[in-house]
Protein backbone atom coordinates (compact mmCIF):
# COMPACT_ATOMS: atom_id res chain seq x y z
CA UNK A 1 0.00 0.00 0.00
CA UNK A 2 1.29 3.44 -0.83
CA UNK A 3 -0.45 5.06 2.13
CA UNK A 4 1.44 4.80 5.44
CA UNK A 5 -0.79 2.90 7.83
CA UNK A 6 1.63 1.68 10.49
CA UNK A 7 1.05 2.98 14.00
CA UNK A 8 3.97 3.28 16.43
CA UNK A 9 3.12 1.24 19.52
CA UNK A 10 4.88 3.71 21.84
CA UNK A 11 2.49 6.45 20.65
CA UNK A 12 -0.75 4.47 21.20
CA UNK A 13 -3.01 5.59 24.07
CA UNK A 14 -2.92 3.03 26.92
CA UNK A 15 -6.27 4.18 28.34
CA UNK A 16 -8.40 4.81 25.25
CA UNK A 17 -8.86 2.84 22.02
CA UNK A 18 -7.05 4.14 18.95
CA UNK A 19 -9.49 4.07 16.04
CA UNK A 20 -8.49 3.49 12.43
CA UNK A 21 -10.45 3.56 9.16
CA UNK A 22 -8.84 2.59 5.87
CA UNK A 23 -10.45 3.08 2.47
CA UNK A 24 -7.67 2.64 -0.09
CA UNK A 25 -7.96 4.64 -3.30
CA UNK A 26 -8.32 2.98 -6.71
CA UNK A 27 -4.57 2.98 -7.29
CA UNK A 28 -3.89 1.17 -4.00
CA UNK A 29 -6.74 -1.28 -4.70
CA UNK A 30 -5.26 -2.02 -8.14
CA UNK A 31 -1.83 -2.69 -6.62
CA UNK A 32 -3.32 -5.00 -3.97
CA UNK A 33 -5.47 -6.76 -6.58
CA UNK A 34 -2.38 -7.35 -8.73
CA UNK A 35 -0.42 -8.76 -5.78
CA UNK A 36 -3.30 -11.15 -4.94
CA UNK A 37 -3.86 -12.05 -8.62
CA UNK A 38 -7.41 -10.68 -8.62
CA UNK A 39 -9.06 -9.32 -11.74
CA UNK A 40 -10.83 -6.66 -9.68
CA UNK A 41 -11.02 -5.20 -6.17
CA UNK A 42 -13.43 -2.48 -5.09
CA UNK A 43 -15.26 -1.19 -2.03
CA UNK A 44 -12.28 -2.17 0.14
CA UNK A 45 -12.53 -0.90 3.69
CA UNK A 46 -11.05 -1.85 7.03
CA UNK A 47 -12.01 -0.08 10.23
CA UNK A 48 -11.74 -0.77 13.92
CA UNK A 49 -9.61 0.06 16.90
CA UNK A 50 -6.51 -0.94 18.81
CA UNK A 51 -6.79 -1.21 22.59
CA UNK A 52 -4.29 -1.94 25.33
CA UNK A 53 -4.46 -5.33 27.02
CA UNK A 54 -2.59 -5.46 30.29
CA UNK A 55 0.72 -3.65 30.67
CA UNK A 56 2.29 -4.30 27.29
CA UNK A 57 -0.04 -6.22 24.97
CA UNK A 58 -2.47 -4.84 22.37
CA UNK A 59 -5.64 -6.08 20.67
CA UNK A 60 -6.74 -4.99 17.19
CA UNK A 61 -10.39 -5.55 16.33
CA UNK A 62 -11.97 -4.49 13.10
CA UNK A 63 -14.28 -5.20 10.20
CA UNK A 64 -13.03 -5.83 6.69
CA UNK A 65 -15.22 -5.43 3.63
CA UNK A 66 -14.40 -5.85 -0.05
CA UNK A 67 -15.86 -6.85 -3.37
CA UNK A 68 -13.42 -9.04 -5.29
CA UNK A 69 -13.46 -10.37 -8.82
CA UNK A 70 -11.54 -13.53 -9.70
CA UNK A 71 -11.38 -15.78 -12.73
CA UNK A 72 -13.60 -18.89 -12.58
CA UNK A 73 -11.41 -22.00 -12.21
CA UNK A 74 -13.46 -23.77 -14.90
CA UNK A 75 -14.39 -21.14 -17.49
CA UNK A 76 -12.05 -18.23 -16.62
CA UNK A 77 -15.12 -15.95 -16.65
CA UNK A 78 -15.23 -13.27 -13.92
CA UNK A 79 -16.68 -14.35 -10.56
CA UNK A 80 -17.58 -11.59 -8.09
CA UNK A 81 -17.59 -12.28 -4.35
CA UNK A 82 -18.50 -9.99 -1.47
CA UNK A 83 -16.32 -10.41 1.62
CA UNK A 84 -17.40 -9.07 5.01
CA UNK A 85 -15.44 -10.43 7.98
CA UNK A 86 -14.55 -9.55 11.54
CA UNK A 87 -10.83 -9.36 12.27
CA UNK A 88 -9.08 -9.81 15.59
CA UNK A 89 -5.35 -9.84 16.31
CA UNK A 90 -3.59 -9.91 19.66
CA UNK A 91 -0.06 -8.53 19.85
CA UNK A 92 1.91 -10.00 22.75
CA UNK A 93 5.16 -8.48 23.97
CA UNK A 94 6.46 -11.62 25.69
CA UNK A 95 5.54 -14.17 23.04
CA UNK A 96 8.14 -16.96 23.27
CA UNK A 97 10.24 -17.54 20.17
CA UNK A 98 10.29 -21.11 18.85
CA UNK A 99 13.59 -22.79 19.79
CA UNK A 100 13.50 -25.56 17.20
CA UNK A 101 13.39 -25.06 13.43
CA UNK A 102 10.42 -27.42 13.24
CA UNK A 103 7.94 -26.01 15.72
CA UNK A 104 4.21 -26.66 15.72
CA UNK A 105 1.94 -23.78 14.83
CA UNK A 106 0.04 -22.43 17.83
CA UNK A 107 -3.67 -23.17 17.96
CA UNK A 108 -4.57 -19.48 18.16
CA UNK A 109 -3.34 -17.98 14.89
CA UNK A 110 -4.55 -14.51 15.86
CA UNK A 111 -1.67 -14.02 18.32
CA UNK A 112 1.46 -12.27 17.05
CA UNK A 113 4.68 -11.01 18.55
CA UNK A 114 4.49 -7.30 19.31
CA UNK A 115 6.96 -5.17 17.38
CA UNK A 116 7.54 -1.44 17.31
CA UNK A 117 4.57 -0.91 14.95
CA UNK A 118 1.06 -2.28 14.41
CA UNK A 119 0.06 -1.88 10.77
CA UNK A 120 -3.69 -2.08 10.04
CA UNK A 121 -2.94 -1.80 6.29
CA UNK A 122 -0.76 -4.89 6.36
CA UNK A 123 -3.33 -6.77 8.42
CA UNK A 124 -6.05 -5.73 5.95
CA UNK A 125 -4.06 -7.21 3.04
CA UNK A 126 -3.32 -10.43 4.96
CA UNK A 127 -6.92 -10.95 6.05
CA UNK A 128 -8.23 -10.23 2.56
CA UNK A 129 -5.85 -12.83 1.12
CA UNK A 130 -7.01 -15.39 3.69
CA UNK A 131 -10.71 -14.67 3.01
CA UNK A 132 -10.52 -15.10 -0.78
CA UNK A 133 -12.29 -18.11 -2.27
CA UNK A 134 -9.60 -20.66 -3.19
CA UNK A 135 -11.47 -22.03 -6.21
CA UNK A 136 -13.97 -19.44 -7.42
CA UNK A 137 -16.57 -21.00 -9.64
CA UNK A 138 -19.34 -19.35 -11.63
CA UNK A 139 -22.83 -20.47 -10.54
CA UNK A 140 -24.05 -23.57 -12.36
CA UNK A 141 -20.65 -24.49 -13.79
CA UNK A 142 -19.24 -27.95 -13.12
CA UNK A 143 -16.06 -29.61 -14.19
CA UNK A 144 -16.67 -31.85 -17.15
CA UNK A 145 -14.87 -35.15 -17.41
CA UNK A 146 -12.48 -35.32 -20.33
CA UNK A 147 -10.77 -38.49 -21.43
CA UNK A 148 -7.92 -38.84 -23.90
CA UNK A 149 -6.57 -42.01 -25.47
CA UNK A 150 -5.05 -43.24 -28.70
CA UNK A 151 -7.47 -44.38 -31.41
CA UNK A 152 -8.82 -47.86 -30.66
CA UNK A 153 -8.05 -47.68 -26.92
CA UNK A 154 -10.76 -47.09 -24.33
CA UNK A 155 -9.85 -43.99 -22.27
CA UNK A 156 -9.21 -44.40 -18.53
CA UNK A 157 -11.99 -42.83 -16.44
CA UNK A 158 -12.22 -41.80 -12.80
CA UNK A 159 -14.25 -44.94 -12.11
CA UNK A 160 -11.45 -47.13 -13.51
CA UNK A 161 -8.86 -45.84 -11.06
CA UNK A 162 -10.90 -46.37 -7.90
CA UNK A 163 -9.10 -49.05 -5.89
CA UNK A 164 -12.09 -51.33 -5.30
CA UNK A 165 -14.06 -50.58 -8.47
CA UNK A 166 -13.36 -53.97 -10.10
CA UNK A 167 -13.84 -56.20 -7.04
CA UNK A 168 -17.55 -56.82 -7.68
CA UNK A 169 -16.76 -57.87 -11.27
CA UNK A 170 -14.02 -60.20 -10.01
CA UNK A 171 -16.38 -61.69 -7.39
CA UNK A 172 -19.04 -62.30 -10.05
CA UNK A 173 -16.49 -63.89 -12.39
CA UNK A 174 -15.32 -66.26 -9.63
CA UNK A 175 -18.91 -67.24 -8.81
CA UNK A 176 -19.58 -68.05 -12.49
CA UNK A 177 -16.49 -70.35 -12.66
CA UNK A 178 -17.89 -72.59 -9.89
Amino acid sequence: MTQKTALRVSELDQKNPTAFALRPDSEACKALADSLELTGLRKLSFSGDITASGQSDWILRGELGATVTQACVVTLEPVTTRIDIKVSRTFVADLPEPDAPETEMPEDDTVEKLGAFIDPGEIMAEELALALPLYPRKDGVDLEQTAFAEPGIRPLTDEDVKPFAGLSDLRDALKNKK
